[in-house]
């Protein structure tokens, strides 16, 4: 014999399918949270040994406020700064890691994520002259900004927007590095 089909009888089953399936949702997060934290980490590793000299201390991670935004940044005593920072660029967000050696030299950039045009501003991640020129890149000696804008990056190709973006993420982890100098945090 069929079950009735009253209010009582649907709001039961569907109880029991929303906690079924709320069952096998959280299961996966409990079996999946460890390995994607490790993937992330890794992955953060790995982004921090591409942009600073090479180093054996642990990372330190700390945050800072500076102008209105918040920056997330890796202090490696004796070797340098690794500071993320994002700006607009023509598709969206760019996020850009950029390791600072403790003389305040640019060692290395790399880009973590961005929105833009595919084969046009996306070129900030694989355009090797464009990404060569951060390298060792003095900011107390040039000044971080396009060329038609009058500094001393030269833009990618038909991607100015996403090449100023870039060059204002790099001026922003300077100046963030430059606010960890003051506070003495560079120099510990």
């Amino acid at each position: 014999m069929a079950a009735q089909s009253t209010l009582k009888n649907m709001a039961l089953c569907l109880s029991a399918v929303c906690l079924i399936c709320s069952a096998v949702v959280g299961g996966a997060y409990a079996l999946t949270k460890e390995p994607i934290d490790e993937a992330a980490k890794a992955k953060t590793t790995a982004s921090i040994a591409r942009v600073l000299p090479a180093f054996t201390a642990e990372p330190e991670l700390g945050s800072i406020e500076l102008n209105g935004a918040n920056y997330t940044y890796y202090r490696v005593p004796g070797t340098g700064v690794a500071v993320i920072s994002a700006t607009s660029g023509f598709g969206g967000i760019l996020s850009v890691m950029v390791g600072i050696a403790e003389d305040g030299t640019i060692h290395n950039t790399t880009v973590l994520s961005h929105s833009e045009t595919p084969g046009l501003g996306a070129k900030c991640t694989t355009d090797e002259h464009f990404i060569a020129q951060f390298q060792g890149f003095d900011p107390t000696a040039k000044t971080l900004a396009v060329k038609k804008d009058g500094g001393d990056v030269d833009a990618i190709t038909a991607s100015t927007i996403t090449s100023r973006a870039y060059a204002l993420a790099v001026s922003n982890a300077v100046a963030v590095f430059n606010q960890l100098k003051e506070g003495g945090l560079s120099n510990e």
